[in-house]
């Protein structure tokens, strides 16, 4: 007999996490109608299942507007992902394989707001001290790592985050000096047509980063791999090289963080 589909085998399991997964993507609750039509879920599974789930406290039902959102189950689970630490945890040991490799500095970064914030963090020997210590913030649009992000969102989610010229910031002379949406637009589109974003001297003059996003099974970026270097050091075809192993390495972490590797 042939082996059976591994999801086939729990699919009230499976029907679960679909659930939960669109509820988390979406903005506020939704009716118990649209969940089945967006999941093509028979409405008596989907009725069934969160009912089960407002018992355990996961979802949460909205009786004067017939929709469920998000429970407190749900935000315990985050606040537990956040105190456990995994993502740093698993992004470590890569990192440092990374910088063992290359000789120059690595880090780790998630979407923080408009903000990236560093997770993680390699240092390489004798190289120059860096503004992104672990739990330190910067604005996406200045950073490799966020343009990284930014490049895998929406384009309406960026826009959202980006609504006028008061969003966006500077910090140095350098680089492209992105200072409104169509430039930020125009530069997201590069890094989607190279596959890994750059930026030079707009952090910290002098100095350059490569980084890759990675992204979760439906392609939304979960956080950045990226690696900073000496800008007048390192020549074009090398800040290639770095950008392949950046793009390696990325795709490394997602596959540790959702169990395929």
């Amino acid at each position: 007999m042939p082996e059976l589909d591994q999801k086939s085998k729990v699919p009230a399991a499976e029907s679960t996490l679909r659930i939960l997964r669109l509820l988390a993507s979406r903005r506020g609750p939704q009716p118990a109608s649209a969940i089945a039509t967006q999941l093509s879920l028979p409405r008596s599974t989907v009725y069934h299942l969160l009912a089960v789930m407002e018992e355990s406290g996961f979802v949460m039902h909205l009786k004067e507007e017939q929709r469920y959102g998000l429970g407190i189950g749900a935000f315990e689970l985050s606040s537990a992902f956040s105190r456990q630490e995994p993502l740093s945890r698993l992004g470590r040991p890569v990192l440092a394989a990374l910088v063992d490799a290359i000789g120059e500095s690595a880090h780790l970064a998630v979407l923080h707001g408009r903000d990236v914030l560093y997770i993680a963090e390699e240092r390489a020997k004798n190289r120059p001290s860096l503004v992104t210590d672990v739990g330190v913030r910067l604005p996406s649009h200045l950073t490799a790592s966020g343009r990284a992000i930014l490049a895998a969102l929406p384009k309406s989610q960026v826009r959202a985050l980006y609504p006028n010229a008061a969003a966006f910031s500077t910090r140095t002379d350098e680089g492209t000096q992105i200072r409104s949406y169509s430039t930020l637009q125009s530069e997201l589109d590069q890094v989607r047509q190279r596959g890994y974003a750059t930026e030079d001297g707009e952090i910290t003059p002098g100095l350059a980063s490569v980084a890759a996003a990675v992204l979760d099974h439906t392609g939304w970026p979960t956080a950045a791999v990226a690696v900073t270097f000496e800008g007048d050091r390192v020549p074009a075809e090398r800040r290639e090289d770095l950008a392949r192993r950046v793009t390696r390495v990325a795709g490394e972490l997602t596959a540790r963080i959702y169990g395929r590797g």
